[in-house]
């Protein structure tokens, strides 16, 4: 399943974590690894940090799928695509700030308020066209500043949809953050796992849009737990770690109702591997109603409760 999907990978596997402590201190004679412990603890602030970071999930405050043709943009409600700004009176938001034209496979953007957009930090004239999104891979971001307040946006695709993904930097979900209840970090939710050659080249994987998503298939991975062997079918994005959609027991009751994901280590060459659901986190979707998140498939949902890792966030 490509990155395209709108998940951001935000997962950083204990050895990774070991490298980064290790490389802090050039000028180290012994390096010292942190213990277990430890590297989740990291691994649990980075990832909030990237939750509140610019690309991060918490500032999304929009997504706005197109029709073919010209689609209005602004604050205004008779606009295609409307801005529901939540606090009008502090932040205030063009009534009608530009058009997304979306023709063929192409998305031009179009300014038509006073007030400079910037595209790929270059600012567009009033009455100015440029391409900002097409089939064979370009995808501009877009920005807007007023008064210190500053948006963002970017088309996305989600198989047969476009769209374009909102972004409001000084988001109170940002701001009024604090964190991600997690339960007690216990090792013996490290497991050690054999990753199995898949038979089929593709899983079908839902998303909340009810899109069927085919998604590269590495494997499925085996491993033992209180003496009964499961498996979970395991995506293959293409890079040094492998991802998984999983529910289990807490689903709906102390984790996120539609389940949480994870990454593994890719294996060895005996397909030996761990699955650590200490760092088990929620998708995207716990955080804002504005992303498109895939589903655990049924041959997914681990018929007990896995208590590690990161437990519900709010009401999404």
């Amino acid at each position: 399943m490509p990155n395209t999907r709108g998940f951001l990978k935000l997962s950083f596997s204990l050895v990774s974590l070991m490298v980064l402590f290790s490389s802090s201190n050039v000028n180290a004679q012994k390096v010292i690894l942190p213990n277990y412990v430890d590297a989740i603890n990291q691994w649990q602030q980075l990832r909030e940090a990237e939750l509140k970071s610019p690309k991060g999930w918490l500032n999304l405050a929009g997504l706005f799928w197109l029709h073919k043709g010209v689609n209005t943009f602004g604050g205004a409600k008779n606009n295609d695509c409307v801005y529901e700004n939540p606090n009008p009176s502090d932040a205030f938001f063009p009534d009608h700030l530009g058009n997304f034209i979306f023709e063929g496979d192409s998305v031009m953007w179009e300014s038509l308020d006073k007030y400079m957009v910037m595209v790929n930090n270059q600012n567009m004239p009033f009455r100015s066209k440029v391409c900002v999104f097409n089939g064979k891979g370009l995808s501009s971001e877009m920005s807007w500043t007023m008064s210190g307040h500053s948006y963002s946006w970017t088309i996305i695709k989600r198989e047969d949809k476009i769209g374009v993904r909102f972004r409001d930097l000084k988001s109170s979900n940002v701001l009024l953050f604090k964190g991600i209840a997690h339960f007690p970090i216990n090792e013996k939710f490290k497991i050690k796992a054999v990753l199995q050659p898949p038979i089929e080249s593709y899983l079908m994987i839902s998303n909340v849009l009810g899109q069927q998503v085919a998604s590269k298939n590495a494997g499925k991975l085996q491993f033992t737990y209180q003496s009964k062997p499961y498996s979970l079918d395991v995506i293959d994005e293409g890079d040094n770690q492998l991802f998984i959609t999983f529910a289990d027991g807490t689903s709906g009751v102390t984790t996120y109702v539609a389940g949480r994901f994870i990454y593994i280590d890719q294996p060895d060459a005996n397909g030996n591997t761990f699955i650590d659901f200490n760092q088990a986190f929620n998708p995207p979707c716990a955080f804002t109603k504005f992303a498109t998140c895939p589903l655990p498939p049924p041959q997914n949902r681990l018929p007990f409760p896995i208590p590690a890792g990161e437990k519900n966030y709010g009401h999404h």
